[in-house]
């Protein structure tokens, strides 16, 4: 059972989340931002990953902190519930188009955090998510999962862009995680 469920608490923030990943995509999110809300409703379902969030944070300030913080946790959800990575493809990438919008993302599961992330955004929000907290997040993801992922995203609407983006990136990971056989895919013999 490739589960994990973990628990935050700050004095910014409270985050609970409970992570499949031999789910159905079924969720059960909710974060007080609607656009991050959505976002991670299809991060769940394109990943074929079970996933519930509460997280309630001080938005009275801004976005920032609650969404680094799920960044966070969601990271340490997803390396705990994968273990020691045995039989894992390791490996995952995946092309999203929206519209205008096309997404690519390549992962690593190797042990090793890393962010590329080529993306420009043309307006500062879409609706109470504050597009500068995209890079945020995922770095937030990566350095806690260990996760190498380089990420592109081009196109004309920022709400596009960031839905390929997560959906892209729930594409990769569901193939990066799979399970094909035994044994740690590496001349090491660890990730």
């Amino acid at each position: 059972m490739r589960k994990a469920t973990i628990s935050r608490k700050t004095k910014e923030t409270d985050i609970q989340m409970e992570l499949n990943l031999d789910g159905s995509g079924i969720s059960d999110i909710s974060t007080g931002i609607g656009f991050f809300d959505h976002m991670l409703h299809a991060f769940s379902k394109h990943g074929n990953l079970d996933l519930v969030v509460k997280a309630e944070g001080d938005l009275i300030v801004d976005d920032h902190h609650l969404i680094e913080d799920t960044g966070i946790v969601l990271g340490q959800a997803i390396a705990q519930a994968l273990g020691n990575c045995a039989g894992i493809s390791r490996f995952g990438e995946a092309r999203i188009p929206m519209d205008e919008a096309l997404a690519s993302v390549a992962l690593d599961m190797g042990g090793r955090s890393y962010l590329v992330l080529d993306a420009a955004f043309i307006s500062p929000k879409v609706g109470d998510f504050s597009t500068q907290m995209v890079k945020h997040f995922f770095e937030s993801v990566v350095n806690n999962a260990r996760i190498n992922m380089h990420a592109s995203v081009y196109g004309d609407n920022d709400h596009h862009k960031i839905e390929a983006l997560f959906k892209a990136f729930a594409y990769a990971l569901r193939r990066a995680v799979a399970v094909e056989g035994g044994g740690i895919k590496s001349t090491k013999g660890v990730l």
